[in-house]
């Protein structure tokens, strides 16, 4: 994390800006940029190759992304924008729960997962989303989501 305030309102960001605000390191970064966020909502995108370790085991033969994988992804971008925010900066987003996930289509490789999050509530130090993956303008996994920021060792 930096101590430097971060302002990702209407901006672009790589996967080095993002590594300055999540703590998700390979193989568990699934944000590959930012390409847009507001106040309410932030979409991000997850390139999906056949280089991703899952794949190996998830199916031989057949290979699709775990949609636990997928409900990853979507909280990270949700985490992307709620970590950028001064009074988050420096801590962990912990899951505290999952409603709702529906599965709608398999994700594969070649897929580029456009993901969608839009902040519902906020409470102190809690947080409400719902989320929204897309391929090819197509929803495949959708969610609502509720966080817990907390400062690690502390």
């Amino acid at each position: 994390m930096t101590e430097e305030k971060l302002d990702i309102k209407g901006k672009v960001l790589d996967v080095t800006i993002i590594q300055k605000i999540l703590p998700h390191r390979y193989p568990f970064l699934m944000v590959d940029r930012i390409l847009e966020s507001t106040d309410k909502k932030i979409i991000g995108l997850k390139n999906v190759t056949i280089n991703e370790p899952f794949f190996q085991g998830h199916f031989p033969g057949h290979p699709i992304m775990p949609g636990v994988l997928i409900l990853e992804a979507m909280a990270q971008v949700g985490g992307v924008g709620v970590l950028s925010l001064a009074e988050n900066q420096g801590k962990l987003a912990y899951f505290l729960s999952i409603k709702e996930a529906k599965f709608r289509k398999p994700v594969v490789p070649g897929d580029q997962l456009i993901i969608e999050v839009e902040i519902v509530k906020t409470k102190v130090s809690v947080m409400q989303v719902r989320a929204t993956a897309k391929v090819a303008g197509e929803v495949v996994t959708e969610a609502e989501m509720m966080f817990a920021f907390v400062t690690p060792n502390g």
